[in-house]
């Protein structure tokens, strides 16, 4: 196949056309132009087109998960999620995420350890931060050193119940209701009753 033009594309930045003999029309990027040394007249076989079309989609899919991590923090799931959501190839989302991985572009302990932080600041406790840290796929076994950041659970669940109580009636219905809340945002029993415990006595006293 001959190539009959080369000329960058007008709606997409970094992305070249290359128009064939016959009609049919190759998207790729600099990479492939310089890497091939495409130009007009030059004879493409069939396997340099399918080469071609498959180097291209790399590096668009590479462009498109840098310009993703470049302006947040992603786990490599998510990366993928996002590289494959408009029918991108799965395989190679895979290997554009570890790609970002080994550039230093994905930091899955970094993210993680980020979550934690949010999370914890807002006076969630373990189980809603595993939920998040599952969520945004943080592997399992980054989990127990990245929950070991956080502050004991049961001071963090005492904070929120005293911090709730200020100013306020305190009676055995609020306790309910707080100690309610605290579960509903991931606390466990075990982390809110002694706190309950000690409020309880206060109020006796």
């Amino acid at each position: 196949m001959r190539i009959e033009r080369v000329e960058p594309s007008k709606h997409k930045k970094n992305r070249i056309l290359v128009f064939l003999e016959g009609g049919e029309l190759l998207k790729i990027t600099e990479n492939e132009l310089l890497y091939y040394d495409l130009r007009p007249g030059a004879e493409l076989s069939e396997e340099t087109v399918v080469e071609l079309k498959k180097a291209a989609q790399t590096s668009q899919m590479k462009a498109r998960g840098a310009q993703l991590t470049g302006s947040r923090m992603l786990s490599k799931k998510q990366v993928v999620e996002h590289l494959t959501r408009r029918g991108g190839d799965r395989e190679t989302a895979e290997d554009t995420a570890l790609w970002l991985e080994e550039l230093g572009a994905v930091d899955e302990a970094a993210y993680g350890a980020a979550i934690v932080r949010h999370y914890s600041a807002s006076g969630y406790g373990p189980g809603r931060i595993r939920q998040e840290l599952s969520h945004r796929g943080i592997p399992r076994d980054l989990w127990e050193e990245l929950l070991s950041q956080m502050p004991p659970a049961e001071e963090a669940a005492e904070r929120f119940l005293r911090a709730r109580c200020r100013n306020k009636t305190v009676d055995e219905a609020l306790l309910r209701k707080l100690s309610a809340a605290l579960q509903r945002r991931g606390f466990s029993w075990q982390d809110i009753q002694a706190p309950l415990r000690r409020l309880e006595s206060e109020i006796q006293e």
